[in-house]
């Protein structure tokens, strides 16, 4: 049963002092220089993956381990999965040890879930207006209408699939869906 600190500042230019004083009874601390955005912060994947059931993670302020409220709760219910517990120094009714602090992550749960719905309905609503505005989404048809006339003339000049298929660049379920297409 370990308790292990994460600290990390945004900048190269920022001191991780503050926090390693404060995290300084932690068995193990991991630590970086890297800002909450980059979603490839190393010494977090590792120190999700050192954790252990039975362990605590602690850091000095919820924002050093996430940078949005679905992120935080992505982070601390992979901790729960296994088992570990977790703590915030400064903010002492984060910890899901209590019932209360049990509490406050329910009710950031639910933030997070609100926070995914309405990115979701925005990004519905600006597809829309987009669609209205005669936008194509998806990847454009390479087969075209004078494609496919293309290729049914090469067929029944007695050209081969497969050398239909080298002089226009497409493939053969490309080819025979032209070929079976009206």
């Amino acid at each position: 049963m370990a308790t292990v600190g994460y600290a990390r500042v945004s900048s190269v230019g920022q001191s991780l002092d503050v926090q390693i004083e404060k995290l300084q009874h932690c068995d193990k601390v991991f630590q970086e220089k890297r800002t909450g955005l980059d979603s490839g912060r190393p010494a977090l994947r590792r120190c999700l993956e050192f954790l252990r059931e039975g362990d605590t993670l602690l850091v000095t302020k919820v924002d050093r381990l996430a940078r949005s409220t679905s992120d935080l709760y992505r982070i601390i219910s992979s901790l729960a999965a296994k088992g570990v517990q977790f703590k915030v120094i400064d903010d002492p009714s984060i910890d899901t040890t209590s019932r209360t602090g049990k509490l406050v992550m329910g009710i950031l749960a639910l933030i997070a879930e609100f926070e995914n719905d309405i990115r979701h309905e925005r990004q519905m609503d600006g597809i829309k207006k987009a669609q209205e505005r005669g936008v194509k989404f998806g990847r454009k048809r390479e087969v075209t209408a004078e494609k496919i006339a293309e290729i049914k003339t090469l067929r029944e000049a007695g050209i081969t699939v497969p050398k239909i298929m080298r002089q226009t660049g497409l493939s053969k379920a490309s080819v025979y869906r032209a070929l079976g297409t009206p």
